[in-house]
């Protein structure tokens, strides 16, 4: 496994990031040990990277129980903002909630300080200076190394960016955007505002969330769980691009999933992607693809499909703008909407 340095921190981290969703027992793996057998093959094989969350019900025991004696030869991210209960400050980006929040993913670790601490989703009702003066303080005591975000928009990444430099503070180091041969709109502002101030970016959903598994096609069953809650997974746009993509990847000799996770690390902006497998077979097959390395050609080919910058159908996750989400933000009154 070769590594890359993560933005301008100096940490070394493996291309292949190891998403832990799937070994929350409520959601992905219902065996434990299983799902440490399956993350302590990804460490032997070089993968270094591990991204948790909060949220993502037990993931966090389960990565902590797998670290026990290798912790110091592992890059470890989680976050936090995300609703972790019906409390309203159980969640979102405040001092009060962050400083709790952190805590709770230390205990559930078993470790004493996070290499990279990440903010879920973007708060827009708490000013950035709050979330950046507290997240400061936690890199100061020592129980975070660096911080991140994920899913932010560009403009925003450039307004913290700017918040930092002025007030001397810590600034983001890292952001975890969706990314991928169907979802490649971060092309356009987000990956070159990243490269800019110098923050490495990890990818999530490589394989579209199963769009890119090989394993839908149009026309027959949608068997992805996911499919049940999420609409993009069931796009007929998305869809028609797969199956142009498929023959694309039999032509070129390699499954589908090589193809789709190689694509997104020729991009000279992104430091790792996150694969999520669940099963050790999962594992096996995305591990098999590591040295694959696209040729200009089929990356040519590939944007003849999906055009540089584009998304084809639009992701459930991803960020929105307040301005749009509030009519009253994108429509003056009645009385002062002619011209005349």
């Amino acid at each position: 496994m070769q590594y890359r340095t993560l933005g301008r921190t100096g940490i070394k981290v493996s291309p292949y990031a190891l998403g832990t969703l799937m070994f929350a027992t409520s959601i992905g793996n219902p065996d434990p040990a299983d799902s440490v057998r399956v993350i302590h093959k990804a460490l032997d094989a070089g993968i270094n990277f591990l991204d948790t969350a909060d949220v993502y019900g037990d993931s966090e025991d389960v990565v902590g129980k797998a670290l026990k004696g290798r912790r110091d030869h592992v890059v470890l991210a989680t976050k936090v903002s995300r609703p972790m209960g019906d409390d309203p400050n159980q969640q979102g980006t405040s001092r009060r909630w962050i400083v709790t929040a952190v805590e709770n993913s230390l205990r559930r670790l078993g470790t004493d300080h996070i290499d990279l601490y990440q903010i879920h989703r973007p708060d827009p009702e708490t000013d950035v200076e709050e979330t950046l003066s507290a997240l400061t303080d936690l890199i100061r005591s020592g129980k975070v190394r660096a911080i991140g975000t994920s899913t932010t928009t560009a403009c925003d990444i450039v307004e913290a960016q700017w918040t930092a430099e002025r007030r001397g503070l810590e600034r983001f180091r890292t952001e975890q955007p969706p990314y991928s041969l169907i979802s490649r709109g971060i092309e356009r502002e987000m990956l070159p505002v990243a490269q800019r101030y110098g923050m490495g970016t990890l990818v999530w959903g490589p394989l579209a969330q199963g769009l890119l598994s090989g394993r839908v096609r149009k026309g027959g069953r949608n068997e992805l769980v996911r499919a049940g809650f999420l609409r993009h997974l069931n796009d007929e746009r998305r869809l028609d691009a797969v199956e142009r993509l498929i023959p694309l990847a039999k032509e070129a000799g390699m499954p589908l999933t090589h193809l789709a996770v190689a694509f997104t690390l020729a991009h000279p902006g992104v430091t790792s992607a996150i694969i999520g497998p669940r099963t050790m077979e999962h594992l096996d097959d995305l591990l098999a693809g590591a040295d694959v390395a696209l040729s200009d050609e089929l990356l040519d080919r590939i944007d003849e499909i999906v055009p540089p910058g584009t998304d084809v159908g639009t992701l459930d996750q991803d960020p929105v703008s307040p301005a749009l989400l509030s009519p009253d933000l994108r429509r003056r009154p009645v009385a002062e909407r002619a011209a005349a």
